[in-house]
């Protein structure tokens, strides 16, 4: 991608500078690492892909034929077969680390 494009914003003197030491410190260049964080923020403030969307209604579909199967849990139900699970993962762990 050509870097054309220039962009300036004010901040704190204090901020800059420390964000600057922190960059030197990395060893990187600042610009490098503003670009990063930049492209982060815009990837996890996308609007949702039609992929995932298809996701979510398979999911709730799903869950509605369960409902409507009588295949609920409740609560108590729900914590207690987690609670289960994760002995299960415990003794797992345990078993593999002797």
């Amino acid at each position: 991608m050509a870097k054309e494009a220039v962009f300036t914003m004010k901040l704190e003197p204090e901020l800059r500078d420390a964000f600057m030491k922190a960059a030197a410190a990395a060893d990187r260049p600042a610009s490098q690492i503003v670009r990063e964080m930049m492209k982060d923020f815009v990837e996890t403030h996308e609007e949702p892909s039609l992929e995932y969307w298809e996701f979510v209604r398979r999911g709730v579909e799903r869950a509605r034929k369960d409902v409507a199967e009588g295949k609920v849990f409740t609560d108590e139900e729900v914590r207690e077969r987690m609670k289960a699970r994760f002995r299960e993962w415990e003794r797992i762990k345990r078993e593999g680390a002797a």
